[in-house]
């Protein structure tokens, strides 16, 4: 069974930073990249940053460009997502999630196939 947990979150002042973690395992879990969505109260759950094990290629939100920053460790099946500069409006439940095959453009929650429960993230002003 894949089981992806998230750790990390919590609240913090704005312009302080909070450092993510998603451990992945489960004997059947393959997956070319993993990566970040949040959803904020009242939204829809939105894509933040993914990241390629292989090759580490990243790609981010327009949003957190130049405050986030997605790592990986491959030995440990993790990735993370340093987040920076935090503003009050990224105060959301974040989740790590992965496909289990490539997929071509962007990621929308729908194309995932193994979600994390999801880690709170609480900005205040």
């Amino acid at each position: 069974q894949v089981q992806l947990v998230e750790s990390g979150g919590g609240l913090v002042q704005a312009g302080g930073s909070l450092r993510l973690s998603c451990a992945a395992s489960g004997r059947t879990f393959s997956s070319y990249a993993m990566g970040w969505f949040r959803q904020a109260p009242g939204k829809e759950r939105e894509f933040v940053a993914n990241i390629r094990w292989s090759a580490g290629y990243t790609s981010y939100a327009d949003s957190v460009k130049g405050r986030f920053t997605i790592s990986r460790d491959n030995a440990k099946n993790t990735v993370y997502l340093q987040m920076n500069s935090l503003k009050p409006e990224d105060t959301a439940v974040y989740y790590c999630a992965a496909p289990r095959a490539y997929l071509s453009g962007t990621w929308d929650p729908i194309r995932m196939d193994y979600w994390g429960k999801g880690t709170l993230v609480t900005v205040s002003s």
